[in-house]
């Protein structure tokens, strides 16, 4: 059973997100979030709501499905729309300044349990 999750227009740069997707990717779920925990930077705490919501949305849709058996199958990091913006400079010049977004998407898989 799979189920997914997807976070639009999320406000950072896809490069930092997608080198921790690399790093979770086919990783049980419980191993993923604990390194996802651990890191401090923004693009992993992004990340971790993105699967915690996938995991979500496979329990919420099957009842008899174990937490612990939940495995990442695949992140998907896509960028976004660029805000571009200008800021000043020295001599009544300016510099165009990107405001970078991303897309992210998750898939979880997890066994059923038998009874």
């Amino acid at each position: 059973m799979q189920a997914r999750a997807v976070a639009k227009y999320v406000k950072i740069s896809p490069g930092k997100v997608s080198r921790f997707g690399r790093i979770v990717k086919h990783m049980p779920y419980q191993k993923a979030k604990a390194v996802l925990e651990l890191a401090s930077a923004k693009g992993a705490r992004e990340l971790a709501a993105v699967a915690q919501s996938a995991v979500s949305n496979l329990i919420a849709n099957n009842k008899n499905i174990d937490e612990d058996a939940v495995i990442i199958e695949d992140v998907g990091v896509n960028g976004g729309p660029t805000m571009k913006r200008m800021r000043p400079r020295a001599r009544g010049r300016a510099d165009r300044q990107l405001k970078r977004t991303c897309h992210i998407s998750v898939v979880v898989s997890g066994e059923e349990i038998k009874k």
